[in-house]
């Protein structure tokens, strides 16, 4: 079960948030609560290759126990965020702390989780994703994700995949609002018209319109019992981790074009860190996610044939954001090397 002890490291950034708002007001030293972020990028930076393949036969029901334990921190840390920004006011520093440290875990640990649950056979658990989806105020990323692009993926048809050259800031701005379309359309269409008005009584089954509900109603319900400014929280860090998850979103499929109906490894672009494999419970085995895509995460196995990330996924992000022009420089070498994307007519 070694390789169970590897993915405990994955409740290393959810334990340093949660050490931190079951401290704070009186916690101190805004730069030491900030330092597991940084020291993440770090680790991948310099992390090394795992190329393993999954051990044959592995009992299920730890690793679902971790998802489950990660799933109660989520939630955790949110209302105790939301409770300690209703105490300390919403300008002071233990606020902003508190949004990167809630925000970027809710990207990197609760979106990583929601994902990993909404792709599961069993009711109960597809529930817990969408739960976690609507603490960031995106549930319908439950219905767009599993129902369209894993449908449409590589296609241009399909809202979440970055088109060759696109930057992040493009990418973003067309995929939040056209994701949030395909999921209503998605639904719309189950329930007997893709073109149904939004007043149509049937909307009244749409999964999109109850998680709407349910997140916003969790959101108000936190400026109820802490105030206006544990709401305004709830927004930033809601924010701050979507921008997370569609930089994923960006970055895992970028410049791809998908050659037949089935997708294949070459569709999806990996990274062989060990540690954003561990870290983020298998995500970075993307390739063979979506192959088998209610696999479980430490069944996941490694695809020589994927094109390959210039780092792990907790330096790619920095990467997208900060430095896009050299982040397209570097995957578009990596597409012309494998002749992939725009450069499959020279192979």
């Amino acid at each position: 079960m070694k390789v169970l002890g590897l993915h405990l490291l994955c409740f290393v950034l959810p334990l340093a948030t949660f050490a931190f708002l079951a401290t704070a007001p009186y916690a101190h030293g805004v730069g030491w609560w900030l330092l597991p972020l940084g020291l993440s990028v770090a680790a991948d930076l310099w992390s090394p290759a795992e190329k393993r393949q999954p051990e044959p036969r592995l009992p299920g029901w730890p690793f679902d126990a971790v998802l489950y334990a990660l799933a109660a921190l989520q939630f955790a840390n949110v209302v105790m965020a939301a409770r300690l920004v209703g105490a300390t006011g919403f300008f002071d520093w233990h606020t902003l702390v508190g949004v990167a440290l809630v925000g970027t875990n809710s990207g990197y640990s609760g979106i990583v989780v929601a994902h990993e649950l909404i792709h599961r056979r069993e009711a109960h658990l597809r529930l817990v994703g969408r739960a976690l989806m609507g603490l960031v105020l995106y549930e319908h990323f439950s219905t767009e994700h599993v129902r369209g692009h894993h449908v449409r993926v590589g296609t241009p048809e399909d809202p979440a995949t970055a088109r060759f050259g696109e930057s992040f800031h493009a990418f973003f701005r067309r995929t939040v609002p056209a994701q949030f379309r395909s999921a209503w359309r998605l639904e719309a269409k189950r329930l007997g018209d893709e073109r149904m008005p939004w007043w149509d009584r049937r909307l009244l089954k749409s999964r999109v319109v109850h998680g709407l509900v349910a997140e916003w109603a969790f959101a108000f319900g936190l400026a109820a019992a802490f105030g206006w400014a544990a709401f305004a929280f709830q927004l930033l860090q809601a924010a701050w981790a979507v921008r997370l998850l569609e930089c994923v979103n960006y970055f895992e499929h970028w410049g791809l074009v998908r050659r037949g109906k089935r997708v294949d490894a070459v569709d999806s672009w990996d990274t062989d860190s060990w540690f954003t494999l561990y870290t983020l419970i298998g995500l970075s085995r993307h390739a063979d996610h979506h192959a088998y895509a209610t696999r479980p995460y430490p069944q996941l196995r490694h695809h020589e044939s994927s094109p390959k990330l210039p780092r792990g996924y907790f330096g790619m992000v920095p990467l997208a954001m900060g430095a896009n022009r050299k982040f397209r420089r570097l995957m578009t070498a990596e597409l012309r090397r494998r002749g992939l994307g725009p450069f499959a007519s020279e192979t």
